[in-house]
């Protein structure tokens, strides 16, 4: 009988030895990579972050956050985000459409959030908006298809426009998107269409004499140049030199000294990209999260660019404005 009782003692005291081994076991903590284009985090990399914590993440205590900055250079991303996969982190987190497809190129089983991507679906990233299918969602800046928004803005200030050129990065195959939808668009409004398309910025001013040369009424640039490559103040510049009225769904154009920018509350998108990384530590998929788009946008019009190249914008336009800069 003593050696049964032992026996039974021993047992329970074993049982609770381990329970207590377990329980300081220190959890595991979920390791999120970030691959970005630019030199380095950002207001949209900070606004991310903002929506992390407002869901209770804070870096360095809950989670770790691996960056990794490309400097603008796209041949870079390849190797990054391979860094990425062979730390075995839990997710990626990217934006811009090449670093979503480096990301994708990279890894089919790694979970992949998107902070914004201009056409998810064209780019064959998502089977669909509503089923993602693969190892990628998030949230769809759908940028090319307000083409015809900006080419409308543009013909009311600009009521004789007859010829729009647009300024596009060919390292970003999301380019070709953006360009086919602004040519749709101009052929609708009965303009002619220039695409002016360079490999790197230092072809920016050399894009400006080529669109001068043939003549073009206004300039519609892609979002890359500003909201990853940094060019946007310099683009806007060259605007001003050259008296050519310019609009970009990049953010903050108008504020560094483009006519007009329309497009999508990004800083929106940025924060609630941070919702699909919560969900996917809770254990959801992302073929089963469906891809947001944007439900707020805005319209910001530089008054200090218009008069500087000599337009006056129409009342009815200005009353339209979320925002007008002076």
């Amino acid at each position: 009988m003593k050696k049964k009782i032992t026996g039974i003692t021993l047992c329970a005291w074993l049982f609770a030895l381990s329970f207590s081994v377990e329980a300081q076991q220190p959890k595991k903590v979920p390791r999120i990579g970030f691959l970005g284009l630019p030199g380095g985090p950002a207001w949209q990399e900070e606004e991310f972050l903002k929506g992390l914590r407002d869901l209770g993440y804070l870096d360095g205590q809950n989670i770790i956050i691996e960056y990794r900055w490309a400097a603008g250079k796209m041949d870079r991303l390849p190797a990054l985000v391979e860094e990425l996969v062979r730390l075995k982190v839990d997710l990626i987190v990217v934006r811009t459409t090449p670093v979503v497809q480096a990301a994708r190129n990279a890894t089919t089983t790694i979970p992949i959030v998107m902070l914004s991507a201009a056409d998810p679906v064209g780019s064959g990233f998502v089977a669909s908006l509503v089923r993602p299918g693969g190892n990628i969602t998030g949230m769809s800046s759908m940028m090319p298809e307000l083409a015809g928004k900006r080419l409308e803005l543009l013909r009311e200030v600009l009521p004789k426009l007859s010829r729009v050129a647009f300024l596009a990065y060919g390292g970003d195959t999301a380019h070709k998107l953006f360009v086919k939808e602004a040519q749709e668009a101009a052929e609708r409004f009965g303009m002619k269409f220039q695409p002016v398309i360079i490999e790197t910025t230092e072809e920016i001013e050399r894009a400006f004499s080529a669109m001068i040369k043939e003549r073009a009424g206004a300039l519609i640039v892609q979002p890359l140049f500003i909201n990853t490559l940094g060019q946007g103040q310099r683009i806007a510049k060259f605007g001003v030199r050259n008296r050519l009225p310019t609009v970009s769904d990049g953010i903050p154009f108008a504020e560094e000294g483009g006519l007009m920018f329309y497009g999508p509350d990004q800083k929106l998108l940025y924060r609630r990209a941070a919702a699909y990384v919560d969900k996917i530590l809770k254990g959801r998929k992302p073929a089963d999260l469906p891809v947001e788009q944007p439900t707020k946008f805005e319209f910001v019009i530089n008054l200090k660019t218009a008069k500087q190249i000599g337009l006056t914008v129409p009342p009815n336009v200005l009353a339209r404005a979320d925002r007008v800069i002076k």
